[in-house]
């Protein structure tokens, strides 16, 4: 009788064991991008002058309780023929082969790998960007902020961050000339999220 009673035990043993272990991932709170509050810009620099524009499609997967973030994911996927400056003469050839050529490589994706906490409302993102068919690993410093309570809570993350465009082959042949075209891009984004855990 007690080895059958021991038997039987078994399976809620081994069923207590998996929803111990699936618990973090279980606890991550799905987001929901609120598009028309949030934004993806970038700025580089043609001749030391500032030029801005800004990416006018793209989606994010946020899955994070903020009080556990290291079991938390993010996925950017961002729309390259979306990018533009606000000027036609631009606009038409961002999506070009020598730029982000957006018919061979319509998404830039970014895919996180670690996530970590900073501080008081501060993480560390780690992951992966790929542009144009090429991948670098980045480290993405997020800020978020929290107004209002229960339903109610809306979350803001912000931040950015600096690539280097020939990593990516965007500026090609004589565009290649970092003093006519800057290296550097920031990047900066805020989005408005609903959804998430409170910090």
């Amino acid at each position: 009788m007690t080895s059958r009673v021991r038997f039987n035990c078994r399976p809620f043993f081994f069923s207590a064991v998996l929803l111990a272990a699936a618990a973090p991932a279980l606890a991550q709170t799905a987001a929901q991008l609120v598009p028309k509050e949030s934004e993806i810009r970038f700025t580089t620099r043609q001749m030391g002058v500032p030029v801005e524009g800004r990416f006018g499609r793209f989606s994010v997967q946020i899955a994070l309780d903020p009080k556990s973030p290291a079991a938390g994911s993010v996925r950017f996927e961002i729309d390259t023929a979306s990018a533009g400056f606000g000027a036609p003469e631009l606009d038409g050839e961002v999506p070009k082969a020598t730029w982000l050529a957006a018919a061979r490589f319509p998404k830039a994706t970014f895919k996180s790998t670690a996530i970590q906490a900073a501080g008081a409302g501060r993480f560390q993102v780690s992951g992966k960007l790929d542009i144009k068919g090429a991948s670098r690993d980045i480290v993405v410093p997020v800020q978020l902020a929290q107004t209002g309570s229960g339903p109610s809570l809306v979350s803001t993350a912000s931040g950015s961050f600096t690539i280097q465009r020939l990593d990516f082959k965007i500026g090609e042949a004589e565009w290649a000339d970092t003093s006519l075209l800057a290296n550097d891009v920031l990047v900066q984004f805020k989005l408005k999220l609903t959804g998430l855990a409170p910090l």
